[in-house]
């Protein structure tokens, strides 16, 4: 047969494939309860698409497994859409739909109307006034009139009637293309719902902004303390000369920040947020033709309006490399990224899904084998970034010791060339298409993964290319190596932009300085009528359901091995756990050898094939060692259970040594330890480790440079080869009846005719805090971290209901007391909490912790504030009854299932229990009072002594106002690390 011929049958047999593909995912319409709806025929979401007579989007997707919902409503306009000369509108707009209407979040409307239409005013002539003088009057009279105004507000209404009615993970965000609002809301309250949600859109009130602007602010700083974020930033801006994916970032400029305007947020909000450029997602259980209709009801009233889509002008192609540098503290990197085709080119999107897993996919990609397995930088990774008028392809690596940035993207970019030249094999495209019908049936558990996608594709395409997006993984099968070679070369040549990392200090950060802003009120125990009449709205009682342990768990026996059983009865997904009772405080060489194993072969095959092999069975293993525990975990579909389990039983008794590889790997954890010492996050936990047990404690208890460098191959294997000799619980999940399991994993799992004693573990025993104590570590930041820590009394069970009642009272969340106080009154920081923290084991210490991240200007008005609220506790009746009302309902939705039932079970052990507290806790929730309350913040909080630890820049704080809080340590990295 000649080539041309060849050519000729491969094609049509592709295009039989593609139109199998269509003739299976095809768009249908229906009518189901008196609404009209389309749908696409075999989506595992069986999602439902209505367009209401307003052109408000709605889409549907049932899932029965709890009685939760989670819903998303989402606007397409982000940044991109932000005007020119106010960029961050669309982000501060966002921050102002949860400070209510004219209906709530105001205690008498017609007073507070006046008043804020003079902010409005005040702000626009702040806007154009550019005499410095001048406009710290003007922002004077801000304060003053804000002052006045806020006395007619109330504070977090919104979230109190979210938590009221059992509302989870209340959130919203901004992108470059959209800005979304989520709630995770009881079954049960889906009218209380859709009643706030349409009264929030109707007519929102701009209230208390000078204090979420300062929010804002706070946010914008962190970010400039993020030196990823500035790395991202900085990539997008050289990707994208024209476009405002690189030329308008989210937060906005610090310029734009000083000088907001509220008639043109105002503009913005009636110009995007109409129902033609608006959706509403919903994935979770309920009845989608009564929700159609309330929404229909609820959502009626909105008016459409033509809305101009944002179309800039084609980039410019990349005809060479262009080179960025970003400096900070945190450590070096490197960032390649390219341009390719966006989200409405859905035939690129595939292949470069495609492209994607063949670079990397955890296991068998070519960086996975080629550089990470080989362990030839630190670590290596692919991006793939898909926006709707463009994609960003990006490859990104650190360096390990003794190598440049220039040696890794010398690395990274040969992985390209492998991929240009075609050589890789392509049956590879086979194993991706497996592997992502795996996580497609993992993430149709989630209502969160369901929501998430249908709602990405109504940004993307208004949903039009649904289809598309169901056939994908089929679709991946069809991609050829021709297209995939002729994608590279047409998109990875020298077009693309390198941005350098480098450690040092960056001298163009400009901070968003502190304006004086007088706190406000927030009428904590204020309450609108609107709030009444949601509260008082009729639900169907959801009814909690407790575990109980002997019934929802089958236990058995396999030879000195205790099993825990629960069978899967949704799909044919499998995961088998061996627990074994020890960890690395027995061994603290036992996270070494369970790292190593990745990187070691048998005598049939090497790390390489290995890996291989479990992906192309779409199965996974990994072996972790935590404190107390080391676990091993085989997952995947259970008709290549047997193959998978078989293949790890022989890998972990008959992995080899491999010098070459432990000698690399201790390379790479010499770096990434001297990398850690340039994270602020791993510094303050750090630190609060140190605090909480002193100075040898569980964040630095970790080998030694001389232990490391003693280590050796042989004695790292005879690790991994005893330590199924270590007593364990075998766990399974899947399918199979117990006796089918059990007897599967007996004739797998070699076991010893008795355990191995477990060495002596190390015991960490938590400080008293007899005295206020500063603990300092110098960092280059602009803002300023505090964590306060003090430990308590030991672990009792009959406390459980009352700290989930404080906690959620005081400082767990966006309507606690810290949170109303220090961000919305008083505008001190973009995040702030204080918690009581349970430990996990019977006999251990709770321990109090709060934290503040603020400017550094303003970290004594933020520590004097919190120390406030430790030493006297606000009373708020009803904040009191929300708390109580939210834990109710999150008890009374919450569903644990498939393994989550049997580590449950593991965790109440530990805590010394073998029954399901929560039902103990729901059952004291009616009886608990303020005076409980009131009684444990006096036992365990006020007046009580603190060690403070604090993370800031010497340059930016007067190191004697430390010493008003305590004496002071000033810890040295070595100190906190341990090396």
């Amino acid at each position: 047969m000649s080539l041309k011929r060849v050519v000729l049958v491969l094609l049509f047999a592709c295009s039989i494939l593609g139109a199998a593909a269509q003739e299976k995912y095809q768009w249908k319409e229906a009518t189901s309860g008196g609404y009209t709806y389309k749908y696409v025929t075999n989506d595992p979401m069986k999602a439902r698409f209505y367009t209401l007579k307003n052109g408000l989007t709605v889409i549907l997707s049932v899932n029965k497994k709890e009685p939760r919902i989670q819903t998303l409503i989402g606007t397409r306009a982000g940044s991109n859409n932000d005007p020119k000369d106010h960029t961050g509108l669309a982000h501060y707009l966002e921050h102002l739909l949860f400070k209510g209407t004219e209906k709530y979040g105001s205690l008498d409307w017609a007073k507070e109307k006046p008043l804020i239409n003079e902010i409005s005013d005040l702000y626009d002539k702040y806007n154009k006034t550019t005499d410095p003088a001048a406009r710290k009057a003007v922002y004077h009279a801000i304060d003053s009139v804000s002052g006045i105004a806020a006395k007619y507000a109330i504070a977090n209404e919104y979230d109190k009637m979210m938590a009221g009615m059992g509302a989870q993970g209340t959130n919203a965000h901004t992108w470059v293309e959209e800005t979304i609002y989520e709630e995770d809301i009881p079954s049960n309250a889906i009218d209380k719902y859709l009643a706030v949600q349409a009264e929030r859109f109707r007519d929102p009130v701009f209230r208390l902004f000078h204090t979420e602007l300062e929010a804002v602010y706070e946010e914008k700083n962190r970010g400039l303390d993020n030196d990823g974020r500035k790395v991202y930033e900085t990539m997008l801006a050289a990707l994208f000369p024209t476009h405002n994916y690189g030329q308008q970032s989210t937060i906005g400029t610090v310029e734009h920040l000083k000088n907001p305007n509220l008639k043109v947020i105002r503009d913005f909000y009636n110009t995007y947020y109409v129902p033609n450029n608006m959706a509403i997602v919903m994935a979770g259980d309920f009845d989608p033709d009564y929700v159609i209709k309330t929404i229909d009801q609820q959502f009626g009233y909105m008016k459409a309006k033509p809305v101009k889509e944002y179309k800039p002008a084609p980039e410019a192609p990349i005809t060479s490399p262009v080179v960025k540098e970003v400096y900070g503290p945190d450590a070096e990197s490197i960032e390649i990224a390219f341009r390719t085709p966006g989200a409405l080119d859905t035939k690129s999107t595939l292949i470069q899904g495609v492209i994607s897993a063949i670079l990397q996919n955890g296991k068998a990609g070519l960086l996975d084998l080629n550089i990470n397995k080989q362990q030839k930088v630190l670590n290596a990774g692919v991006s793939n970034l898909t926006l709707k008028d463009y994609s960003v392809f990006g490859l990104s690596g650190k360096a390990k010791q003794g190598q440049t940035l220039d040696e890794v993207k010398s690395l990274l970019l040969s992985q390209l060339d492998i991929l240009k030249k075609g050589d890789f094999d392509e049956s590879l495209v086979k194993a991706i298409v497996n592997n992502y019908k795996l996580s497609e049936i993992q993430s149709l558990e989630s209502n969160n993964d369901r929501a998430t996608s249908l709602m990405d594709a109504f940004i993307k395409s208004r949903a039009k290319n649904w289809t598309s997006d169901v056939a994908f993984v089929d679709e991946m099968g069809n991609v050829t190596k021709k297209q995939i070679v002729d994608f590279a070369n047409k998109y990875f040549g020298n077009n693309y932009v390198i941005v350098y990392k480098r450690k040092g200090e960056d001298k163009n950060i400009q901070k968003v300085e502190k304006p004086a802003i007088t706190p406000v009120e927030v009428n904590r125990e204020a309450q609108s009528p609107f709030l009444v009449k949601i509260a008082e709205m009729p639900a169907t009682p959801v009814k909690p359901q407790w575990l109980d342990y002997q019934k929802d768990i089958q236990k058995s026996s396999i030879g000195n091995a205790d099993v825990l059983y629960v069978q899967n009865k949704d799909n044919g997904l499998f995961r088998l756990y061996y627990r074994f009772d020890v960890g690395n405080w027995n061994d603290k060489k036992l996270a070494l050898a369970a790292q190593y194993l990745q990187f070691l072969g048998t005598d049939k095959y090497s790390a390489e094939q290995i890996s291989k092999e479990f992906y192309n069975i779409a199965c996974n293993f990994n072996v972790s060692a935590t404190n107390e525990n080391t676990t091993i975990s085989i997952t995947g579909l259970q008709e290549n259970f047997d193959k998978a389990v078989s293949l790890f039983e022989h890998i972990i008794a008959n992995c080899q040594p491999n010098e070459a590889a432990l000698a690399a790997l201790k390379g790479r954890i010499q770096k990434a330890r001297a990398d850690s010492k340039l994270n602020k996050g791993a510094i303050l936990k750090g630190l609060n480790s140190y605090a909480m047990y002193g100075p040898k404690n569980p964040f630095n208890y970790s080998l030694s440079q001389a232990e490391l460098e003693a280590i050796t191959a042989t004695e790292l294997v005879n690790i991994l080869h005893s330590l199924t000799n270590y007593k364990h619980t075998i766990i399974y999940w899947g399918p199979k009846s117990l006796d089918e399991a059990t007897a599967d994993i007996k004739k797998l799992h070699t076991l010893p005719a008795s355990f191995t004693p477990a060495p002596p573990a190390v015991v960490f025993t938590k400080t008293n805090q007899d005295k206020n104590q500063v603990l300092f570590t110098n960092y280059d930041m602009v803002q300023t971290e505090v964590n306060w820590l003090r430990n308590n009394d030991a672990y009792d069970p009959a406390k459980t209901g009352l700290i989930s009642l404080f906690n959620s009272y005081f400082g767990g969340g966006m309507g606690s007391l810290v949170f109303q106080t220090i961000r919305e009154s008083k505008a001190l920081a973009y995040s702030t909490y204080a918690v009581y923290y349970s430990p996990d084991k019977k006999g251990e210490r709770y321990s109090t912790l709060a934290y503040v991240g603020s400017q550094a200007d303003k970290m004594n008005d933020a520590i004097e504030a919190m120390n406030g609220l430790m030493n006297d506790l606000p009373r708020s009746d009803k904040l009191l009854a929300t708390a109580k009302e939210g834990m109710k309902q999150d008890i009374e939705t919450e569903r644990i299932t498939n393994d989550g039932i049997i580590f449950s079970y593991l965790a109440a052990k530990k805590l010394g229990l073998d029954y399901d507290i929560r039902k103990q806790v729901y059952e004291s929730i009616d009886g608990m009072t303020f005076d409980n309350v009131k009684q444990f913040h006096n036992q365990y909080l006020a007046n009580k002594p603190y060690t403070y630890c604090i993370l800031a820049s010497e340059a930016k704080i007067n190191q004697d106002d430390l010493k008003k809080y305590g004496e002071v340590k000033k810890l040295s990295l070595e100190e906190i690390f341990g090396y």
